[in-house]
């Protein structure tokens, strides 16, 4: 019959607590492994279990269900401890499966979750594992990648690709997420990219941040071909709506013409529950452009709002607006436009209320879309000079002019010397009392 023994420190015999298991093999001979620090609950489900696994064994007979699912858990979840007991003889050996290669395994993730996700997404997936089977090699066993490997592989990101750093965290991102799905599927036990020295997160690259005036927003509006480009650039500028997901998405029964009201659906936060569309207001920047477009005959009977310019290569097409307008094209075209409208309206309402008809949080929103303008010094400054206008000058100490009046006292109240006060006495206020 099988036993837990707890080890004793070799030096001060003292208990350490580590336990150890001794049992019989089938053959006869008795043996131990060590449990290592385990609780004695758990020490106990082991004895109980090798002991069925031995009899049963010396029997002949098949295990029971409950010990049969013991051996596939162990096997999964501790292979190590089914290892050691496969060496003594209790179990049988498990057939190690065959190393994955990096391009096999790469191949089938994409196979399988390509399909799950949008094509933008898929794109970044497929830039990804081509890096990594540029670096690794598609033999490379899955395996045999390293934390230090990973280290290396984003260095090489920067220096011999020459990618942008948020591209290079965009990337060691999807390649932390496919090792984490080889984790889910057994074949690894530790993901190399998990404690990636620089981090993966996206940040905001504030040097290509620029805020479009409105200035320069009628120049572009005034040079649009035609008016359906005109309310494309509107709803970009003035409803912050991403393009082209969220403006071409955009159909004539999401405007709620009597209360003013536009519905956004949003695939980009679709996956997020409740995040699915938003409400925003129909801003009278946009309401001129709708007007003409929906009471445009051309427009009859169509269910988008933009129904004419949907397969052109919106980007490209704006920066030759821009330039034809006399502007030089800044920086991420439509985010820009996105993140100026962001910028007003967190300037004129609560910050919940910005972030929420942008469809972002206000966290994203300070990271990635918020500016600080010009417009903001000039009314600080112009805040400033008005407070000094109304302060009137101060000469010496006596003055009272402009000062506030005080509405407890007459207007013709004077302060009277102190020196008309006589002192109080040692008896106080109090009326005098004989002694008690």
């Amino acid at each position: 019959m099988a036993s837990i023994i707890r080890d004793r420190n070799k030096k001060t015999k003292e208990y350490n607590g580590c336990r150890s298991l001794q049992f019989i093999t089938p053959t006869g001979k008795r043996d131990s492994i060590r449990l290592g620090k385990i609780p004695a609950k758990g020490a106990e489900t082991i004895r109980a279990m090798v002991d069925a696994i031995i009899s049963d064994r010396l029997c002949l007979k098949s295990h029971d269900p409950e010990v049969s699912a013991w051996i596939g858990r162990l096997q999964q979840q501790n292979p190590s401890l089914y290892d050691k007991l496969a060496a003594k003889g209790v179990l049988q050996y498990r057939e190690k499966p065959e190393s994955t290669t990096l391009g096999a395994f790469l191949d089938a993730f994409i196979k399988t979750q390509g399909v799950k996700v949008k094509a933008s997404t898929k794109t970044v997936y497929g830039h990804t594992k081509r890096c990594l089977i540029e670096y690794f090699k598609k033999d490379k066993p899955l395996a045999d990648i390293s934390p230090g490997d990973a280290d290396e592989w984003r260095a090489w990101l920067t220096s011999s690709q020459n990618l942008a750093p948020n591209t290079v965290r965009r990337r060691c991102g999807i390649a932390r997420q496919f090792f984490k799905a080889a984790i889910r599927k057994r074949l690894l036990t530790e993901n190399p990219f998990a404690e990636l020295q620089e981090g993966v997160a996206v940040k905001g690259n504030k040097s290509r941040d620029y805020f479009v005036t409105r200035e320069e927003a009628n120049k572009v509006l005034k040079a649009c071909p035609d008016d359906e480009w005109r309310l494309l650039f509107s709803l970009a500028r003035y409803g912050a709506l991403r393009c082209p997901s969220e403006i071409l998405a955009l159909t004539w029964a999401d405007i709620d013409w009597d209360n003013e009201r536009i519905t956004v659906t949003s695939s980009k936060t679709a996956h997020h529950e409740g995040k699915e569309s938003r409400v925003i207001p129909l801003f009278p920047e946009i309401r001129e452009y709708l007007d003409k477009a929906f009471f445009d005959p051309a427009n009859e009977n169509k269910q988008y709002v933009i129904a004419n310019h949907r397969n052109a290569n919106h980007r490209t097409r704006l920066e030759k607006i821009i330039k034809r307008a006399g502007l030089k094209p800044w920086p991420k075209l439509f985010q820009n436009l996105r993140a100026s409208r962001a910028t007003e309206l967190a300037s004129e309402f609560p910050a919940h209320v910005a972030a929420e008809w942008t469809g972002h949080s206000e966290k994203i929103a300070q990271e990635h879309y918020w500016r600080v303008t010009d417009a903001d010094f000039e009314k600080a400054t112009r805040k400033c000079k008005q407070k000094c206008k109304q302060k009137p000058a101060v000469e010496g100490g006596n003055e009272r002019e402009g000062e506030t009046a005080n509405p407890a006292f007459p207007a013709d109240y004077l302060p009277v010397p102190a020196s008309t006060f006589a002192l109080v006495g040692d008896e106080g206020l109090e009326p005098p009392t004989s002694t008690v």
